[in-house]
């Protein structure tokens, strides 16, 4: 397999979007509240015991803390934080640090998206103050004696966590031991009234190579976003994106199946009187599917569909398998879709048309009829089975670390799947 592997084109020839997210304006401040970034603030401030000309800060508390969407541009971070100051002894001050900075999204050398400041301005005013009669003068000291490049580096420092967070959207994740699936972005986030929306693309390695995916037949493009949406994102996912994951599970080999019969080379030898020659003692019948052409999803409104294109070779004994019989498998079953944390679960569900024809016989001529007498019970059972085994792990979905999706809702549209759902933060102690 990695030998001819190696013989494809690359797997980048073609850069083009199959998936992508739009997270809203309510799920840009979940963010904003739920990492712990009021507390990065106040811990610097305490860790850093700034010393302003005589004064002496004591106390740092985020009084305020907004991230606003600039449409085609990017964020503006605001913060208000509240410095305790002691002028002089049994005196205090309570002074109101303002804060704002622009934020944008770019894609650094590596591939990765990364959050970077700009335009980062500071202002002072006095909340309260014991020594009301020195309050100005002291005011206008403390506020010449901030070092503006200083705080705006804080701010600056303040993107780690979220940066770190954001490189882990391109981490690759298991799909089978020997397949990983990975989420490339292909340019900076757009910004807009209704969110912030990325556009990616999926890639699969196999036994360690990136594979090339099927081209697909219709570009994909992000689904406008509603103009206003209760959910923190919407994931959007094209017919594409399914088949690509059912192609790499393909050309990893988890679809090969060894399906055992109820049948016998002696009861197929009263169906089928040119068996007997070929067997002179009864031996179970097993039966051998592999694909013969790529699987294929058909999204329509409410409903997916997945097409199989099998042939199903018919022989007996163990360990030397002698195929007697191949038969070509057309199938179709319904897939269901479902979203657990932050994988997509996958179900092959009733097999909705079946046609079986005779591809290969060392036993004669069989009618179409004694075929689907003889296998079709088995192969209608079966084959969706076992592809479930193989599909029961779920797909991991594009995701940032330490979060998770509630709240889920999937809609199947012509040519493209939505997931509205909400995030969630998940805590680690520590």
């Amino acid at each position: 397999l990695s030998i001819l592997l190696s013989l494809l084109v690359p797997a980048h020839a073609t850069r083009s979007p199959d998936c992508g997210g739009i997270l809203t304006p309510s799920g840009l401040s979940y963010c904003k509240s739920g990492p712990p970034i009021s507390h990065a603030v106040s811990r610097e401030g305490r860790q850093q015991r700034l010393s302003v000309h005589r004064n002496q800060v004591n106390s740092v508390t985020v009084a305020e803390l907004t991230l606003t969407l600039i449409p085609d541009a990017g964020l503006r971070l605001s913060i208000d934080v509240e410095l305790g100051i002691t002028p002089a002894p049994s005196t205090t001050k309570v002074m109101r640090l303002s804060i704002l900075s622009d934020l944008h999204v770019e894609m650094n050398p590596e591939g990765n998206l990364e959050m970077v400041t700009s335009a980062c301005k500071t202002s002072m005013e006095e909340m309260q103050s014991t020594e009301e009669m020195e309050s100005k003068s002291s005011s206008s000291d403390v506020e010449k004696d901030i070092n503006v490049d200083k705080i705006c580096l804080e701010v600056s420092k303040l993107l780690l966590l979220p940066n770190e967070r954001l490189m882990s959207l391109t981490a690759q994740f298991p799909v089978t031991p020997s397949c990983q699936v990975q989420y490339l972005p292909l340019a900076a986030p757009m910004f807009s009234e209704q969110g912030i929306t990325i556009s990616l693309q999926t890639t699969f390695q196999v036994v360690g190579m990136a594979i090339p995916l099927p081209v697909s037949p219709v570009p994909f493009r992000m689904p406008e976003p509603a103009t206003s949406s209760p959910s923190h994102l919407t994931l959007a996912f094209s017919e594409h994106f399914y088949t690509s994951l059912f192609f790499a599970l393909e050309m990893a080999g988890a679809f090969n199946m060894t399906i055992p019969s109820p049948l016998t080379t002696a009861t197929m030898a009263q169906k089928i009187t040119q068996m007997g020659s070929l067997f002179q003692e009864d031996l179970p019948v097993t039966l051998q599917a592999v694909f013969r052409s790529s699987p294929r999803v058909v999204l329509e409104e409410g409903k997916a569909a997945l097409k199989l294109f099998l042939t199903v070779h018919v022989g007996a004994g163990s360990p030397a398998f002698q195929n007697f019989l191949s038969v070509n498998v057309d199938m179709t079953a319904g897939l269901l879709l479902s979203v657990a944390d932050t994988r997509m679960m996958i179900s092959a569900a009733g097999i909705e048309e079946i046609e079986l024809s005779l591809a290969a016989s060392d036993v004669g001529p069989v009618p179409a009829a004694l075929l689907e007498e003889l296998f079709l019970p088995t192969i209608r059972a079966e084959v969706p089975a076992q592809m479930n085994v193989v599909l029961s792990e779920g797909i991991f979905l594009p995701h940032i670390s330490s979060f998770t999706y509630t709240d889920v809702n999937v809609v199947i549209h012509k040519d493209y799947v939505l997931v509205p759902c909400n995030l969630k933060l998940q805590v680690r102690p520590g």
